[in-house]
C-alpha cells in the first residue's frame, strides 16, 4: 500500500476531520485513485495511534461525501473518477 501521508496534529481540532482531510488531500495529488483500497479500520487506527472509532467516523464522513465506498465486511476503497473535489 502507498504510504498515506496522514500527518495529525493532535493539538489541533479533531482527529477524524484532519483523517478525513488527509485523504482528500492525497486524491488531489494523485496518491490515491479510483478503486484503491484503504486499510481497515482497526490497521489504520493502529497505524495512526488513535482510536478505532476516530477511523469509523473519518470513513463515515468520506462515505457520505462520496469519497469513498464502503461494504460491509470489505476495506473500504475510493470512489471516483472526481471532476471536483471540495
Amino acid at each position: 500500500m502507498t504510504d498515506l501521508h496522514l500527518p495529525l496534529d493532535r493539538s489541533a481540532g479533531r482527529l477524524a476531520a484532519q483523517i478525513a482531510a488527509g485523504f482528500r488531500a492525497a486524491v488531489r495529488a494523485g496518491r490515491l485513485t479510483a478503486g484503491t483500497r484503504l486499510p481497515s479500520s482497526r490497521d489504520l487506527a493502529r497505524d495512526l495511534d488513535v482510536s478505532r472509532g476516530v477511523v469509523v467516523t473519518a470513513y463515515e464522513q468520506l462515505t457520505a461525501e462520496g469519497f469513498l465506498i464502503a461494504r460491509r465486511g470489505d476495506r473500504p476503497r475510493i470512489a471516483g473518477p472526481y471532476t471536483h473535489l471540495p
